[in-house]
This record gives structure tokens, sequence and C-alpha cells, in this order.
């Protein structure tokens, strides 16, 4: 049988978007968290920002108007939009009102500039390849910064010697999202997805293993936190 590139890249394609929607609803244990206590904790919207911004530079992309033929790229990243509004709407929701400030004006001003970016490159921009190079090279940034957000929680668990606030699921689909689209980066080069793919990867995988470092003494925290709990503040045992 001869090998069909594009057979095979649609292949990988629908598998891309399939782990990426799961990356997407990866964190609904952790809003389910949230929404349950009605605080973020913390827990930081950087990933959700930064996601945000990523879906909205995909979808921009991957219309026919600047790259044509990458229908998968524009569902998946649309849906992912769609997701991470929920998200965001939720810690606006749920935290202290300096923090939902901010949180507020860096969404604002996510949304000027994709719609500003938009607006420039279909008005002044007059061929398929420009476009694609210009949001594709700007698409690499966006992607980086998404798969590099968690850096801030990766230092917090280096600190604290604790998983609890880096979500196992958010990081297990990072690195097999980032595997995915690397592979469907490669079977027709497509550097604007290859390159923060790779880089996904890498990232993806340093925090599995510090989840792997570290998840024995977040256990072993929690349990010291609950016999604390049910002692009471004196050291009396509050079980009946």
């Amino acid at each position: 049988m001869v090998f069909n590139k594009e057979i095979a890249r649609f292949a990988v394609g629908v598998i891309g978007n399939i782990i990426s929607l799961i990356l997407f609803l990866s964190p609904l244990p952790t809003f389910y968290r949230i929404w349950k206590k009605k605080s973020v904790e913390q827990f930081s919207p950087f990933p959700y920002l930064a996601t945000f911004v990523n879906c909205g530079l995909w979808v921009l992309y991957g219309i026919p108007l600047v790259h044509p033929h990458s229908i998968l790229v524009v569902t998946i990243n649309g849906t992912g939009l769609g997701i991470e509004v929920v998200y965001l709407m939720l810690f606006l929701l749920y935290s202290e009102k300096n923090k939902r400030m901010k949180i507020f004006l860096i969404i604002i001003g996510e949304i000027i500039f994709l719609g500003s970016l938009a607006i420039l490159v279909l008005t002044l921009v007059q061929t398929h390849t420009k476009r694609s190079t210009i949001v594709g090279s700007i698409c690499i940034v966006g992607n980086i910064l998404m798969y590099a957000s968690p850096l801030a929680v990766m230092k917090l668990v280096i600190r604290s010697k604790s998983v609890e606030f880096m979500p196992f699921f958010l990081s297990l689909f990072s690195f097999l999202n980032g595997v995915s689209w690397t592979a469907y980066a490669l079977i027709r080069l497509d550097a604007f997805i290859l390159v923060p793919n790779s880089m996904g990867t890498a990232l993806g995988l340093a925090q599995l293993l510090l989840y792997g470092m570290y998840y024995k003494s977040t256990k072993r925290q929690n349990a010291e936190r609950q016999a604390q709990v049910e002692m009471g503040p004196k050291g009396v045992s509050l079980v009946g």
C-alpha cells in the first residue's frame, strides 16, 4: 500500500483534536473544586489566560483567508476558546478583588490584541503565504507561552514539594498534545506547528517527572494536614 501523506496527516490531526479536547477538559476537577470551595486558592489563572489567547491565534491562523486547508486547526482551537472562556469566568467569579481586576484587564488586552491582529492582517496583507507567515510566527510565541505557563506552578511544586496545585491530567495531556501535533507537523512539514509543540512535549514531560518526584510527599503532607484538622487546634481529637 502506498503511504498517503494527506490521509496520514488527517488521521493524526483527528487524533490531535481528540487529545486536545481532553486537554481542554482536563482541568474540570480543578474547577469543580474551585466552584465547591468558592475560592481559587493557589491555582494560577495564567495557564488558562495563555491558552485563551493561543486558541484565538490558531483560529485566525487556520481560517481559509489566512492558511487554507486547516479545518482541523480551526475546529479544535475554536472549541478550546469557548472552554477557556468558561474557566476564566469562574476565575473572575471566585478570585479576590485585586486578582479579579488583574485577570479582567489581561482578558480585555488579549481580546483587543486578537481583534487588532485579525483586522491588520486581513486588510493590509494580500497573499496567503504572507498572512500565514505573520500569524504563524505569532502563533509560535503564543503556543510556547501556553506550554510554558505552568512554569510558575512548577516553581511552586519544587519549593513546596507538593503537586497539589499542579493538576496531573493537565500535565499528562499537555505532553500527549505536544506529541500528537509534533507528529502532525512532521508528516507535511509545518514549522509553525512543529516548533512550539516539540517544545511543549519537552515541558509536558518535565511536569510529569516533577509529578512523579513529589507525588508521595504530597500525599504525606495532605495526611498530616488532615490529622491536624482531626486533632483540633490544641491537639484534642475532634473525632467522636
